[in-house]
């Protein structure tokens, strides 16, 4: 049996016998890269030594350790089977072959021991720098030394609670040794063939220091790090270190030593350099088919590839966050307020280029019949995007001439002219939108041609921002009515030990809570069957959603049981399922994908959360309780404006909710169109899957339809200079999105000083320039609370969501609301004392702060922090060191 392979026989389906750097090694040589030579003495080596010295028995008992066993038990373990190896002898089968394949390299000659288990450095698991490595090893016996000391190193105590952590059987694991002539570095390092801190697998970084790598791949010298353009090889930026020690050979194995002074701050690659080691990491990254993380070397002027393994957790490719904040039209104002509130993140293009026109027809058209003339020009109104974020423009002579009217237009909203207010919304605004609605699904999808696909999703969108624009006329409603009822209470009303007035706002029902109720009631249902109960605990939530969207049961569940429980949750979601997380249709709203709802099931599955039908009466018990006794102690006049100023407040605000929670009432069908339009451009070679045709633009869109690849059944697809999308482009904006959700867009634009002075009191946010560990917003639900904070982008991370975390995001809407019944508080960069969060909050019991605008940005998930609601401050704590 030989023991030996040659690095350059090892192929991908040696895994087991010669571990993941072998193969690594082997593919770089096939791919005709500079690869020093050596061979590899194979697992079966191993195994061979570990039963001739009959050590297997021991090494397993000391071996299986639990993943949450202390690291000074796996210290232990290591130690004690580290002894074991050292009483072995090498078998005299496998001294002999190591000892001709060393002589083939050249007796004495200096070689790298490496280890190759064979569950490194693969792209599953990459267990890299587990075990050990020896570097100028000289002689047989330093060789069988190493080798020995390697095998042994697949017990090193990082090793083991590493695979015990990742679920690796201690039993199943091997260790192969690559044997590799040393390469006497002038200059080594490390490259990435994709950028590790952006994703981006356009740039190629390469990090390096003088003399040999070991140093630069354990991290005890300062390297210099150059980002090189991989498609052009150019330098993107670099940064270049004082590099004050290197590592160099020794009589036996190796040592520091000084830089010379005149080298610490000379670059050790030249751009020309730079380039040439990029162009042998983009050859190894197409050769295994993945972004690679090689070690490297240089020798007389020659690049030597030591090492290639696949990178893991690689983040998604994101571009640059934003610094600057050009605008896109001069002579006016920008501002993320009203129906920008709804969209926290950078808008897809599709939407963006949607909404924009969209936005400006539905005002025009609201102001000209309030006020029975065009107030608004061409111009002068829009919702362009800056770096991604949509704003509400107005061009300054446009904002004169409209703050001239406010007056009128006031008085018309007074009057509910224009179909405003509640009113004109119960029996107008809401009534047309559900018309529009329905118009729309009088056809099946499928039967529609791309053209009537199309321009049902426009009219849906112009539907849903007309929907909008008549909703605002209900907030400042609202609003008022809070404001004026709060102040003649506590001017007024109010005695020392009263409550709140917003104590007597709560206990209403609006669509939020009911929709909450139906959760609870849904949970209540499914408890009744404790093997529904069972699956809907143990099954991933989203299995779960994938078996309700299908109709098919999880495996060993009776199907007609889950028919009823999917019929009763399909309920809940045709109800409910609209609300929307953010208007911009390219976030699944729970209708689409119900994962949010099902884990708030769970959670009150599992005994947690409060009953909500309990919770309201209690609050409606207290709220009239408290009205008998404060208009019992008030003079006739007092006692007829609080009860007058009360019910009007308490008639509005529950209003504001209902109407918000229908904003999206046309975002499934709207969804569905587009994702049916996306399914035909697949289909066509337009686009790669369905969703991408969000990031579209609309001019791209209407290209393909009009070339007839939307039509159903379409399949040629076009190339060229017809072709809608150039390749690659769906990506590219992906990646900008991803980089420009990373910023903090500002308030007002442009940044002036005088600007946030004179109108910062009106924006929904608080400045962004705070500093240190004090954030302070806006105390819209009383109440202090310590607990660890829990960051939120959107839906997509809603299930990281934990019981009692302080709930953290850019901005809530009714959408948000099973969140609620799991955190301890409310932080948000967006909103204030009347908005949904603060109604909500309240409704809970539990604190909230809002319009920070910068939580999101200044919290981290796991932070420990103090939501002061009463304060309207959030505190990092900080914790004190022993």
């Amino acid at each position: 049996m030989s023991y030996i392979k040659d690095l350059s026989d090892v192929g991908p389906g040696d895994i087991a016998a010669a571990g993941g750097k072998a193969v690594g090694l082997g593919g770089l040589i096939l791919a005709g890269l500079p690869v020093p030579p050596g061979f590899v003495l194979t697992t079966a080596a191993y195994s061979h030594f570990v039963e001739e010295n009959n050590l297997a028995a021991g090494i397993q008992d000391l071996a299986a350790l639990p993943p949450q066993a202390e690291p000074q038990a796996y210290a232990d373990a290591s130690r004690r089977i580290s002894d074991l190896f050292k009483t072995g002898t090498m078998p005299a089968g496998i001294a002999a072959e190591l000892g001709a394949a060393y002589g083939r390299l050249g007796s004495g000659t200096p070689v790298a021991v490496r280890s190759s288990a064979t569950a490194e450095d693969l792209a599953t698991a990459s267990f890299a720098g587990q075990q050990e490595t020896f570097l100028n090893v000289r002689g047989m016996v330093e060789l069988s030394t190493a080798v020995i000391d390697s095998w042994a190193s697949l017990w090193t105590a990082r090793a083991m609670s590493y695979r015990a952590r990742e679920g690796v059987d201690p039993g199943q694991v091997r260790l192969a040794v690559v044997i590799q002539q040393m390469v006497e570095a002038e200059a080594a390092g490390v490259m990435f063939t994709a950028n590790p801190a952006n994703g981006r697998r356009d740039q190629t970084v390469v990090s390096a220091a003088w003399g040999l790598g070991e140093a630069v791949v354990s991290g005890a010298v300062t390297t210099d790090d150059v980002v090189v353009d991989a498609g052009t090889g150019a330098v993107v930026s670099r940064r270049t270190a004082s590099k004050d020690v290197m590592t160099v050979y020794a009589e036996n194995g190796t040592r520091e030593q000084p830089v010379a002074a005149a080298r610490r701050r000379e670059p050790v690659l030249d751009d020309r350099e730079a380039a040439e080691l990029a162009g042998h990491g983009q050859r190894a990254a197409a050769h295994f088919g993945a972004p690679q993380d090689i070690e490297w070397a240089r020798a007389g002027g020659r690049f030597f590839i030591l090492q290639s393994r696949p990178i893991t957790a690689l983040p998604e490719p994101t571009a640059d966050t934003p610094e600057s904040w050009p605008v896109p039209y001069p002579n006016g104002l920008y501002f993320r307020a009203s129906i920008v509130e709804q969209l926290p993140d950078p808008l897809t293009p599709l939407f963006a280029d949607l909404v924009d026109g969209s936005v400006a027809k539905s005002l025009q058209a609201l102001m000209a019949e309030a006020l029975g003339r065009n107030v608004i020009r061409d111009g002068d109104v829009g919702l362009p995007t800056v770096n991604g974020y949509a704003y509400y423009y107005y061009r300054s002579s446009g904002m004169w001439r409209m703050m001239g009217k406010l007056p009128t237009a006031l008085g018309a909203l007074a009057r509910g002219k224009a179909h405003m207010g509640i009113a004109g919304w119960r029996e107008f605004s809401h009534p047309r939108y559900e018309q529009a609605i329905k118009d729309r699904q009088a056809k099946p999808l499928a039967e529609l041609t791309g053209e009537e696909l199309l321009a049902g999703a426009q009219a849906l969108l112009d539907a849903g921002t007309v929907y909008y624009t008549a909703v605002q006329s209900i907030i400042p409603l609202a609003t008022s009515s809070e404001l004026a009822f709060r102040t003649f209470y506590d001017k007024l009303v109010r005695r020392a030990g009263d409550p709140p007035a917003q104590t007597f706002l709560l206990g209403y029902d609006s669509q939020p809570i009911q929709a909450e109720k139906s959760l609870w009631d849904l949970a209540a249902w499914a408890l009744s069957d404790p093997g529904l109960t069972e699956v809907l605990l143990e099954r991933p939530t989203a299995e779960l959603a994938e078996c309700q969207r299908t109709g098919s049961p999880p495996a060993g569940v009776d199907d007609a049981l889950w028919q009823e429980w999917r019929f009763t949750f399909r309920e809940h979601l045709d109800r409910y399922g609209h609300a929307v997380y953010n208007l911009d249709f390219a976030t699944p709203v729970a209708a689409d994908d119900p994962s949010t709802l099902l884990a708030t099931v769970k959670f009150y599955l599992r005994g947690q959360g409060t009953d909500p039908h309990e919770r309201q009466r209690l609050l409606t018990e207290r709220r009239e309780e408290l009205t008998e006794q404060v208009a019992a102690r008030l003079g006739p006049r007092r006692r007829a404006a609080f009860l007058r100023l009360l019910r009007w407040a308490q008639d509005t605000a529950p209003v504001r909710e209902d109407a918000l929670a229908d904003v999206g009432l046309a975002w499934p069908l709207l969804r569905r169109m587009l994702l049916e339009l996306g399914r035909r451009l697949v289909a066509s070679g337009v686009i790669a899957e369905p969703a991408d045709v969000f990031w579209l633009r609309f001019q791209e869109l209407r290209t393909a339809v009009e070339f007839g690849l939307a039509a159903p059944g379409a399949r040629a697809a076009i190339t060229g200079a017809d072709r809608p999308v150039r390749d690659a482009a769906v990506e590219e904006r992906r990646m900008l999105w991803r980089g420009q959700a990373r910023a903090a867009a500002p308030q007002m634009l442009p940044e002036r000083r005088w600007m946030e002075k004179a109108l910062g009191s009106m924006m929904p946010a608080a400045s962004q320039r705070q500093r240190g560990d004090v954030i302070k917003g806006v105390g819209a639900s009383s109440g202090r609370v310590t607990a660890p904070a829990r960051v939120l982008s959107g839906p997509r991370d809603f299930g990281r969501m934990e019981p009692g975390d302080v709930l953290v995001a850019r901005i809530t809407t009714p959408a948000w609301t099973p969140l609620f019944a799991m955190a301890s508080a409310i932080v948000t960069d967006v909103g204030g004392p009347l908005s949904h969060s603060s109604i909500v909050a309240r409704e809970y019991g539990i604190p909230a702060v809002l319009g920070t605008g910068v939580a999101t940005q200044r919290l981290a998930t796991g932070q420990q922090v103090t939501v002061d609601g009463d304060a309207g401050t959030v505190s990092v704590e900080h914790q004190e060191r022993a």
